[in-house]
């Protein structure tokens, strides 16, 4: 009987079997502590390779086998690394995307490993807008997905290399360190040019991804448009919130040296400018930008020329529908922008403007002629609002028993006590998991005020 002997290697670099990318892949994975790596990790920094004493030469499909088997003690079961390393190869839509770690930015493309990073340097100051149109400029050239190569402006080709990028930080970071550069916040709360960030730290090289939130796809709020290195390259997709695998473990951040500006306008606008900036007469960059923002949400049907400085009877006309579009009536859609719309436009939020003869998409109650079946959007109900609305609906809580979280009011601002007592009246229906998440939407204000 032959007995095995056994060998260790270091996987070379410009190797393309599927068992050294693997072994690259689990090197990587293997940081040191202090940037979070995990103890059982570090097993894996180097492979064994079986091999007998007769000098039999491996095949591919022997050495993958072999490579899966032996970083099994370190990662999990047999199976689990076999299948991991068939799929090096492959092209996964859910994002099978291991990486690199925190280091510099690479020199003139260099597909090398950089130094790992000590400190955290000072933010650079960036825009929704600035975020979103670098993460575009990766979409428009479709970046190769790679953990181990450098674009040409310097930031690894992979997704913590894009994110990176994208918030133009000074370096290469990791889902591992991302965090560092960012302040947590609620899902309810992500605008364009946040991100959406997993890390497994018990196996970085599995699972681990992060996202850019580019915007909702539509008032459901249930998908999102997202900007994401994977394979085979950059992509802007419509993505399930908050992603198709490990959807539960994804936080959202926002950027720590975020300034104003809103996503994809290119504008330094940083807030709502007045209503006298609007209207019969009115020439200035704020109607241009107006009109920009609402084309993108669906309104530009109504310009045959423009968006312009001019105020015009389009901008006129598509601001009412984008009004419309959120249940607004009278004269919250008099087709003259208040604070309320320009916050929804700039931010990316509330619904989109429905296409010509599918309706407005109100969300009324039934035929009900009362003005208060009538139900006014989901953007006034969330973090931060305050308004008429928020005011009646807890007012209608208490009067249906529901008001029990109110220590005092309630009142105009949107509080967890309302979040919670509406949970309460939607759970008293029998809603369950997103039914019942505490914010009022049609059928909920129906059953309310029906």
């Amino acid at each position: 009987m032959t007995v095995p002997a056994f060998e260790e290697y270091v996987p070379a670099i410009d190797c393309t079997c599927a068992g050294c990318a693997a072994q690259r892949r689990a090197a990587a994975s293997a940081l040191p502590m202090r940037y979070g790596g995990h103890p059982a990790a570090h097993g894996a920094r180097r492979a064994l390779v079986l091999a007998t004493a007769a000098g039999v030469v491996l095949s591919s499909g022997v050495a993958e086998a072999a490579s899966a088997a032996s970083a099994t003690g370190a990662t999990g079961t047999t199976g689990d690394r076999a299948a991991e390393a068939a799929g090096a190869a492959r092209t996964d839509p859910d994002g099978d995307s291991p990486q690199g770690g925190p280091g510099p930015l690479s020199g003139g493309g260099a597909s090398g490993p950089p130094s790992s990073t000590t400190t955290t340097p000072k933010l650079r100051k960036s825009s929704r807008a600035d975020i979103i149109n670098r993460a575009k400029k990766w979409v428009s050239a479709e970046v190769p997905y790679s953990m181990l190569k450098y674009w040409n402006d310097g930031y690894r080709q992979d997704c913590s290399g894009f994110v990176s990028m994208a918030w133009d930080l000074p370096g290469n970071e990791w889902t591992g360190s991302l965090a560092a550069f960012g302040t947590r916040i609620a899902r309810e709360e992500l605008q364009p040019g946040d991100i959406l960030l997993f890390h497994n730290p018990a196996n970085p090289s599995k699972g681990s991804h992060v996202t850019i939130f580019g915007g909702w796809t539509d008032y459901t709020h249930t998908h999102y448009t997202a900007y994401e290195q994977t394979k085979p390259h950059t992509r802007k997709k419509t993505t399930p919130m908050a992603y198709w695998t490990n959807s539960g473990n994804y936080v959202a951040y926002r950027y720590k040296g975020l300034s104003g500006g809103s996503a994809g306008s290119g504008s330094s606008v940083t807030g709502f400018p007045g209503a006298g900036k609007f209207g019969p007469g009115a020439s200035n960059k704020y109607v241009t930008q107006l009109g920009r923002m609402l084309a993108e949400r669906g309104g530009k049907r109504f310009y045959t020329v423009g968006p312009g400085p001019g105020w015009g009877d389009a901008d006129r006309r598509a601001t009412r529908a984008f009004q419309q579009a959120q249940g607004w009536r009278g004269k919250e859609a008099d087709g003259i922008p208040g604070p309320d719309t320009w916050r929804l436009l700039a931010n990316g939020t509330g619904r989109d403007i429905p296409a010509a003869g599918t309706g407005s998409g109100t969300g009324a109650g039934h035929g009900d002629s009362n003005s208060d079946s009538k139900f006014p959007g989901r953007g006034y109900f969330r973090p931060g609002q305050s308004n008429s609305h928020v005011d009646r609906l807890g007012r209608q809580l208490v009067k249906k028993g529901f008001g029990k979280y109110y220590t005092s009011g309630p009142g105009p601002r949107w509080t967890e006590a309302d979040r919670r007592n509406v949970e309460a009246f939607q759970r008293a229906q029998g809603w369950r998991g997103g039914a019942a998440d505490g914010y009022p939407g049609p059928e909920t204000w129906r059953r309310l005020f029906g």
